[in-house]
């Protein structure tokens, strides 16, 4: 039975049909237009925030706003709603400037402008609506993700994406362009920091709130010379980090779900991550994130997985009767996992280059940090 996604009333009854014991909330803008409120209505254990906490991802500006409310170390910020008022706030930010259009944007609503005129193109191609106009913060990126019950916060793993659609960090932002498992430069003492600092305070604001927060809570942090800073939330698992992270969970993962949707989490052993490395490239169909090319044929993919360690999830796919074939921006997720970070990547970059999908492209320096890392590591 098919049912829109976004229809409260109709998942609902589908979970109550099915007799539910747990519903999963994926994508973003369910969670924002309220199915996890209609699902608890009917009864149902719901990993996902209410439509309230949801709008952590859901609004930019109410982030912001709740940042300042409750001490927790953000970028500096103007809310605007107009064009006009946008170009103004400009000036009190200096270049390069971050321009947020102020709702879900799958991932690609930011611009961050290195020079005044592509601020006012972001500012332009916004036009009247809704946004924040925000300092531009120095430092290393890096997602941090926390499973919360309402109450209860812990830790879960740490990633970090590659948002741009070129090389070495370059070009438009996209939805993201590939990410990695954990992330080593959010050190245990930073993890900690941003735990104490960032997501803990913004738990206990939602629950003074009376709209409490239960999921999965993922904080995009700058790592600045002043410590972790929050850049935004996800209140998801969101791609690619999510298929970076997963493979490392070890343990019945649907009962760490259920105790979060259940308001367990402080009864359970706490969630356990193999050491391994996991390595998630994005293969994506040309024009992406602009207009991506449809159709394509998609052959080998059988050839990816015999590489030890990989899986390829399907993003923007349809099997038709000639085969399968790319109907979507980011079109697969190759994922290797290893003992050592250069041999999880090695082995992702492997697995793509079996797959015959000639409309496709990626990025071929996902990881790029750690290389350089590694090189300077070896150095005399």
């Amino acid at each position: 039975m098919a049912v829109d996604p976004c229809d409260a009333r109709a998942v609902a009854d589908l979970a109550r049909e099915r007799s539910a014991g747990l519903v999963v909330i994926g994508p973003e803008a369910p969670l924002v237009a309220g199915v996890g409120d209609a699902l608890r209505e009917a009864g149902c254990a719901v990993f996902g925030p209410n439509a309230a906490a949801a709008q952590l991802e859901g609004s930019k500006g109410f982030t912001k706003d709740l940042c300042g409310a409750n001490g927790i170390p953000t970028a500096g910020y103007v809310r605007v709603h107009t064009a006009a008022a946008a170009r103004h706030a400009l000036g009190q930010f200096g270049i390069p400037v971050v321009i947020k259009a102020d709702g879900l944007a799958a991932g690609k609503g930011v611009t961050v402008a290195m020079s005044r005129d592509e601020a006012e193109a972001a500012i332009a191609a916004a036009g009247d609506g809704p946004m924040v106009i925000e300092e531009f913060l120095e430092g290393e990126e890096a997602s941090l993700f926390a499973l919360v019950d309402g109450e209860t916060a812990i830790p879960l793993a740490s990633a970090q994406d590659h948002k741009r659609v070129g090389e070495g960090d370059t070009g438009p932002n996209t939805g993201g362009m590939g990410a990695y498992s954990p992330a080593p430069v959010l050190t245990p003492q930073l993890e900690q920091q941003a735990m104490d600092e960032i997501v803990r305070p913004t738990v206990r604001a939602l629950a003074a709130a009376r709209t409490p927060f239960s999921g999965v809570l993922y904080a995009g942090l700058m790592l600045t010379s002043e410590g972790p800073k929050l850049i935004e939330y996800n209140v998801r698992f969101g791609d690619p980090e999510c298929e970076a992270i997963m493979p490392r969970i070890e343990g019945d993962f649907a009962e760490l779900l259920h105790a979060v949707a259940t308001g367990r989490l402080a009864q359970i052993e706490p969630p356990q991550l193999s050491n391994d490395y996991a390595v998630t490239v994005i293969v994506a169909a040309r024009g992406y994130p602009g207009t991506p090319a449809s159709g394509g044929s998609i052959r080998a993919i059988e050839a990816a997985e015999q590489v030890p360690g990989v899986t390829v999830s399907h993003a923007g796919t349809e099997l038709t009767p000639d085969g399968l074939v790319a109907k979507g921006g980011r079109v697969l997720a190759i994922t290797a996992t290893a003992a050592s970070f250069a041999n999880a990547r090695a082995r992702a970059y492997r697995a793509v280059d079996q797959i015959d999908f000639s409309d496709g492209f990626c990025r071929t320096d996902i990881g790029w940090r750690e290389l350089q890392r590694a090189e300077l590591a070896a150095s005399p």
